[in-house]
């Protein structure tokens, strides 16, 4: 069965696509919008983790309401729970049998209700599988660092092919640097370069 499973570069993202791998036939897709060429770090560490890796272009208009949205808010959830939405359907209608994203059990952004995964379901004839919704921060980070090398450090310093870095420039482009600082918040992100080696 062939899966897209929606996907950054980051830890998360990659483990989800170790537990899925012994089930399903895995492409990693990474959604942009073509802002930037962020998407290019995702598929190197697809390369060095051995997964298929596809791109899929989003439609600019979410990526624009998603940056007026955070610019209004004055944070960045609303928005990237837009997009993330948006682009779980768009992945849906690409043919595959599941699509599959990293959130974990405590993530607060992006989330998808029971409600928004049936209906995706019902109106895509896909199965929409969530892997890391039992894990917690604690235990995804346990696995991860016993099986993958990663970087990680602030948002604003580490590769990433999230929307994160695309929504990013939009918003520094229509409001400013200045309000990228005040609406995205200091927090760490994540690179996967490969697995560990053994010695």
């Amino acid at each position: 069965m062939e899966l897209g499973l929606l996907y950054s570069g980051g830890k998360d993202s990659t483990l989800a696509a170790l537990l899925l791998a012994d089930f399903y036939d895995v492409t990693l897709v990474t959604a942009r919008f073509g802002v930037t060429d962020d998407w290019k770090y995702a598929r190197d560490t697809a390369e060095a983790t051995g997964f298929d890796f596809e791109t899929v272009e989003l439609d600019r208009d979410a990526a624009t309401e998603a940056v007026e949205r955070m610019a209004e808010d004055g944070y960045p959830r609303n928005g990237i729970q837009r997009v993330h939405s948006h682009a779980l359907e768009t992945v849906a209608g690409m043919g595959f049998d599941a699509i599959a994203d990293g959130t974990r059990r405590d993530d607060r952004v992006p989330t998808v209700s029971r409600a928004q995964a049936q209906s995706l379901e019902d109106r895509h004839g896909v199965d929409y599988i969530v892997p890391l919704s039992g894990f917690g921060r604690g235990a995804v980070d346990r696995l991860v660092a016993a099986t993958l090398d990663v970087e990680s450090g602030p948002s604003d310093e580490i590769r990433k092919a999230d929307y994160e870095a695309e929504l990013r420039a939009l918003l520094a482009r229509e409001h400013g640097e200045e309000t990228v600082d005040e609406v995205f918040p200091d927090h760490e992100q994540t690179y996967v370069t490969g697995f560990l080696t053994r010695g």
